[in-house]
């Protein structure tokens, strides 16, 4: 599919997920002004001046039209419990999800796809078994019980690592890895056994196909077609998966990052979503819904530098 198709896809995409975020909110229970009301929730003035404040007076395409035309001039809006900016809310904690999202994205693709390659060169063997029962392994495994688990063998047992918290990079790059790598290694757990066996099954039916034949006959050797030839068009449909897994991480994940006392896209939304904290809602899904796209637009490049014959389609 040709890049300009793929760009006017971007603005109707954030109009529908920016409806369907704005109108599903309003099916959650409670009033968000008798929240805010704290103690002076028993005071009806209060509440009314709450609510007219916030233009949850008016009707529902009002407050999304209101909502839209402020995000157009870059404005989020402020948080209702915080009175904090949005997007400066947004723009802290993006980078410690970003960091932990994208280390373990790269153990998940230095565990899955070498793992899925192996399974599938090795097809039926001890190795392919080895490999797709540690896959079933770490899907079986819930993350908040793998995040305990470390942190009992690794940080009370061992005393290897920080329990909890987070370090930013620019503070101390050693500190910043230490209290990130164990809920990246959770987090990338899971996705390497989905890359693999996505890995091998498209490994599989590569390797079935004429030219991998007629490149063995041709006196290639074996690590050669596997890598250069059998790999090479095998990734597409793996980096569609990546893509997506990767979207999933930058989004935030709740239990781990509660786990682990991360404060990242995960706590935040969930803080948000209980103080019924509309404006964090709106603005964190629209983000990730932005993400979510820019990284199948990443994608789509990369089918075309993975495999050049696509760039005729």
């Amino acid at each position: 599919m040709k890049l300009t198709s793929r760009l006017a896809q971007i603005v109707p995409t954030l109009i529908l997920v920016s409806i369907l975020v704005f109108c599903l909110q309003q099916l959650m229970p409670g009033d968000p002004a008798v929240v805010l009301a704290g103690e002076e929730r028993g005071d009806p003035r209060v509440i009314e001046q709450i609510r007219t404040e916030l233009w949850l007076d008016r009707s529902i395409p009002v407050q999304y039209v209101h909502w839209v035309g402020n995000v157009l001039q870059g404005n989020l809006g402020y948080s209702w419990r915080t009175r904090q900016p949005v997007a400066e809310l947004i723009a802290q904690k993006l980078p410690v999800t970003s960091q932990l999202g994208v280390m373990a994205f790269l153990i998940a693709v230095a565990i899955g796809v070498p793992a899925g390659v192996i399974a599938a060169v090795k097809r039926n063997g001890i190795w392919d078994y080895i490999a797709n029962a540690v896959g079933l392994a770490g899907l079986s495994m819930p993350n908040f019980w793998l995040g305990i688990m470390l942190i009992l063998l690794l940080s009370v047992d061992l005393g290897w690592l920080p329990p909890s918290g987070y370090v930013p990079l620019t503070e101390d790059v050693t500190r910043s890895l230490a209290t990130t790598i164990m809920p990246a290694f959770v987090l990338g757990n899971a996705i390497a056994a989905i890359l693999m066996r996505h890995t091998r099954g498209a490994m599989l039916s590569t390797l079935d196909q004429d030219y991998i034949r007629t490149a063995r006959a041709k006196g290639l050797s074996r690590l050669r077609v596997i890598l250069r030839h059998a790999l090479r068009n095998a990734l597409i449909p793996v980096v569609t998966l990546g893509a997506l897994e990767l979207g999933t991480l930058l989004s935030g994940a709740v239990l781990t990052e509660q786990v682990f006392s991360i404060p990242g896209f995960g706590k935040m939304v969930v803080d948000a979503v209980f103080n019924r904290d509309y404006p964090v809602v709106q603005g964190v899904v629209l983000v990730t819904a932005l993400l979510f796209i820019l990284l199948n637009l990443l994608a789509d490049i990369l089918y075309v530098l993975i495999n050049p014959r696509l760039r005729r389609a």
